[in-house]
């Protein structure tokens, strides 16, 4: 590899080395800068169903432009800002280095908070809000990391490197990442390497993540003869949609003794939450109790990791879990690609074969971190877009469990 590698992921991840070099003073100056940005970012409400992408996009554009950052907005979808960022590097021919972070954040119910979550509250040196791992904290390293970079005269990079802030990714991406990943725009950035969110790590290890899960949404529907409910049936809707539930409880079981035995991590194996169950008739006070559905019906969420084979889910789903036999339909409503464009499982590999990879750990263990085993992510982000594209792409925080803000501001 050429020294354009090294010369901007290196600088990225050897950022707290050099930030916590710099003289007391200016470095307490420096965190203080940070973490105000960091709450600002925080308690602009992004949460779903309603996230004000509008403030977000300003707010980020004046910092990043503060930074020294060149700024693009993009709409692939109408109210729905993508911003791009710029540092340059001094060879536009070499693949560049893209840094991806989502804006949206998941709903809050404020009542179960300990504090407002969208106050960003300091109480010790921990900060409560909603979205600050998922995933504002990236963004924020993001800036603040080329900003201290570009304030050192000695920063020259070889690579451009390009930082991209998008919605949607909570309700799936598609109006985001997915729009732009199969965009003019993406194809321009000459994307050779991506790190995109992973999760933080309760011990002194980073965490990197080679895949996500894939999710489906699986409806399973139930029907039966209706009638009094007084009747012993056989094959009603409902008894139908409750051996449906049992069958996939064992299952559920299976997968968990696994886990509990120590043979695979939870993300390497296959998850089945129910969602929702619906059945009965309705009445001014509720349900009618004397009256056997003719229609049942359930949600399931479910996960797949990359190393399960999809066409054996599904015939496990029509052959145990919704059986035609017992007047059972089922839905799978798979949300994004689950294969390469060359009909791969969207994995990165962690080996020689990825010329990245050595060049990732090598910058990790320079700037005094240590690397866990490279895992499976147990949810599901925008980085299957861009495998889909077979980009190489890590997950990654630079954000650990630490007693103090500061430190965990500064670790990237």
């Amino acid at each position: 590899m050429d020294n354009g590698i090294p010369s901007a992921l290196f600088s990225l991840l050897l950022l707290c080395s050099a930030a916590l070099s710099e003289p007391d003073q200016q470095h307490q100056q420096h965190q203080q800068q940070q973490l105000e940005h960091f709450q600002q970012y925080l308690r602009i409400r992004t949460a779903h169903p309603h996230p004000d992408y509008a403030s977000a996009a300003d707010f980020l554009t004046s910092l990043a432009t503060s930074a020294g950052l060149e700024t693009l907005t993009l709409e692939f979808s109408p109210g729905k800002p993508l911003l791009l960022l710029t540092c340059r590097g001094s060879d536009p021919t070499l693949p560049s280095i893209l840094l991806n972070s989502h804006i949206d954040s998941v709903p809050a119910e404020p009542l179960k908070w300990l504090h407002p979550p969208f106050s960003a509250s300091n109480v010790d040196g921990r900060i409560f809000a909603r979205g600050s791992q998922d995933d504002k904290c990236l963004a924020i390293q993001y800036i603040e990391a080329l900003r201290v970079l570009k304030s050192d005269p000695s920063f020259a990079p070889l690579r451009t490197v390009h930082v991209s802030l998008v919605p949607d990714e909570e309700i799936g991406g598609r109006d985001g990442m997915g729009a732009f990943a199969n965009s003019e725009a993406f194809d321009a950035l000459n994307v050779g390497f991506v790190l995109d969110e992973g999760q933080a790590s309760p011990t002194d290890e980073f965490r990197v993540f080679y895949a996500d899960r894939s999710p489906w949404s699986l409806v399973v529907r139930a029907v039966g003869p209706p009638g009094h409910g007084a009747r012993m049936y056989d094959g009603s809707a409902a008894e139908n949609l409750m051996e449906s539930v049992e069958a996939i409880a064992r299952f559920r079981e299976e997968q968990r003794a696994v886990v509990e035995a120590g043979l695979a991590a939870p993300s390497e194996l296959v998850s089945v939450n129910p969602v929702y169950f619906k059945a009965g008739t309705p009445s001014e006070t509720g349900y009618v109790m004397n009256v056997q559905p003719s229609e049942a019906e359930a949600g399931f969420d479910v996960r797949l990791p990359p190393t399960v084979d999809p066409d054996l889910m599904k015939r496990r789903i029509a052959e145990e879990w919704a059986p035609h036999s017992r007047n059972m339909t089922y839905q799978i409503i798979q949300k994004g690609p689950i294969r390469d464009n060359a009909g791969k499982p969207l994995m990165t590999a962690t080996n020689e074969s990825n010329p990245w990879w050595s060049v990732f750990v090598q910058a990790v263990t320079a700037s005094g971190g240590k690397l866990s085993k490279p895992e499976i992510l147990s949810s599901t982000t925008d980085a299957r877009f861009m495998r889909q594209r077979e980009f190489l792409l890590l997950g990654f925080h630079l954000w650990q469990t630490l007693p103090s803000y500061s430190m965990i501001i500064m670790s990237f």
